[in-house]
């Protein structure tokens, strides 16, 4: 069965359990009458539930207009951001990473740190193009020390490209995830950027592995819009998760009606004019008789199965079953119909007979 439809039918019967009022509804009246055909109890409906139709008839000559589902909602439509500082993404060619299968020798180790020194004092100086070419040729030399990536990294915040600043602090990260200075410049470029959760989580981090007031005053800064998104995602999905109980009610509601012309076809055929949908008369073929030992099954047990909420959502299957009801001899027919066999298995495993 499918696993969509079978974790619609549990939310089904959860949102029943806690809220007995819902069987009480328009919607729902196939299925009262399915269960207390079968010597099933409803909860009592609570005082404030919706009255009952006094008149099949009169819904009939007057059937409901379909529930309309809302529109569905964007989850930026009401989501207002400072964006303040923010700018265009960098769309360079990705920089030089250095292979990191080479064999860094003594000597080679001992050249990147002369690059590395030369890079920061031209950064100390304000030549930022230029400490990003020594940095490069440092890591060419040593790719698999961190702090040049994170150094480089620092120096593209500064020249505002965010994006080459988050490459090389993945790569640093890649290589010692535990630097406090890589996640404070990388959650600097995602400021730059807007991308306000992932600034958060990086400054908060960095902060977390070794305290930096810079990154905490840029953190203070960032973390309320943060919240701010977080909130909106959770009224969002909330509001996805009521438009899905909506859907599911106008399901249920279409099968009822399926349910409902169903028996005005077959009564019309048989033209017995007050016949319903109810008992077993003369006993189910093999087993449902009038009185079980140990009574009928209660609601929540029906209800927890959702293979038989399934089939009652199936105009043929209930067709057939009521067909069935009315004339017991007429299971024949429906031998080779798995759908109608599996319910009427289904149902005489609970009442304790085979069909």
């Amino acid at each position: 069965m499918d696993s969509r439809k079978l974790s619609e039918l549990r939310a089904f019967v959860r949102l029943c359990k806690q809220n007995p009022g819902l069987l009480h509804t328009e919607e729902l009246a196939f299925l009262r009458e399915w269960v207390e055909s079968m010597g099933g109890t409803i909860p009592p409906a609570p005082a404030n539930a919706p009255a009952e139709e006094t008149s099949k008839g009169k819904a009939e000559e007057q059937p409901e207009e379909p529930v309309k589902s809302p529109e569905p909602e964007s989850e930026e439509s009401d989501l207002e951001i400072d964006n303040e500082g923010v700018i265009e993404p960098d769309n360079d060619d990705p920089q030089e990473m250095g292979d990191e299968n080479v064999e860094v020798t003594e000597e080679m180790m001992d050249q990147a740190n002369e690059k590395k020194i030369e890079a920061i004092n031209a950064l100390s100086e304000g030549e930022l193009q230029k400490a990003v070419s020594l940095f490069t040729d440092a890591i060419k030399l040593n790719p698999c020390l961190a702090i040049l990536y994170a150094k480089r990294a620092s120096v593209f915040v500064k020249l505002q490209k965010p994006n080459a600043a988050i490459r090389d602090c993945d790569r640093a990260i890649k290589i010692n995830p535990d630097s406090a200075q890589t996640y404070k410049w990388r959650g600097k470029a995602h400021r730059l950027l807007g991308h306000w959760e992932e600034a958060a989580h990086d400054l908060a981090l960095a902060c977390k592995l070794d305290y930096d007031e810079d990154a905490s005053a840029m953190l203070k800064e960032v973390q309320p819009r943060a919240q701010k998104i977080a909130e909106h995602r959770r009224k969002y999905e909330r509001k996805r998760e009521e438009k899905e109980i909506k859907e599911r009610m106008e399901r249920v509601k279409k099968a009822r009606e399926e349910h409902e012309r169903a028996q005005r076809e077959e009564e019309a055929r048989r033209q017995a004019g007050g016949a319903q949908f109810g008992g077993f008369p003369g006993g189910f073929p093999g087993g449902f008789p009038g009185a079980m030992p140990g009574g009928m099954p209660g609601l929540n047990e029906i209800l927890s199965d959702p293979e038989v909420l399934a089939a009652m959502q199936d105009a043929e299957v209930m067709a057939a079953f009521q067909d069935v009801a009315q004339n017991p001899v007429n299971i024949s027919k429906y031998q080779n119909n798995p759908k109608v066999m599996n319910l009427i298995s289904k149902l005489s495993a609970k009442f304790g007979s085979k069909p």
